[in-house]
């Protein structure tokens, strides 16, 4: 019987140490995943201003157009 329990108790620590181990991948990747993310926001961001930043065309808008003749 005391074999049996400290079989079972060994296969419980080696469970854990498994866990233990895949815990710590997930949380490296989780903080990866948030690096980047960040990265990515950063980027958009700065495209995003970009975009506001740019000179307008020198096409007029539809509005400063006169209608058409047969109006």
């Amino acid at each position: 019987m005391t074999n049996d329990i400290l079989a079972r108790l060994e296969q419980l620590e080696t469970r854990l140490a498994f866990q233990d181990d895949t815990i710590e991948q997930l949380n490296q990747e989780i903080t990866a995943q948030g690096a980047l993310s960040a990265r990515l926001q950063a980027q958009l961001s700065m495209m995003a201003q970009r975009l506001k930043d740019l000179q307008p065309s020198n096409i007029g808008s539809q509005a400063d157009e006169p209608p058409p003749p047969h109006y």
